[in-house]
């Protein structure tokens, strides 16, 4: 099972106009566009925290989606040496 996904950054620092496009375009066209393998997919870190896919992510919870269950690309923090 994944983890919940968690925002980055905080709802209040979304961009408002960003939030109102996606909130136009139908439900199974934003999940479609957070597919993984494709530009804009959904991206996370490995403990759920959301990387790519913010906007459309809050207007999916809005809608009443689980979000958590949708498929990401998992991407690993990077190791510094």
């Amino acid at each position: 099972m994944q983890p919940s996904l968690r925002l980055l950054h905080s709802e209040a620092t979304l961009s408002r106009v960003k939030l109102e496009q996606f909130r136009r375009i139908a439900t199974a066209e934003i999940i479609e566009s957070l597919t993984p393998g494709k530009p804009g997919a959904l991206k996370a870190r490995p403990d759920g925290t959301v990387l790519d896919g913010h906007h459309r992510i809050v207007v999916l919870r809005e809608r009443g989606v689980n979000v958590d269950t949708l498929p990401r690309e998992v991407v690993p923090h990077e190791v510094r040496e």
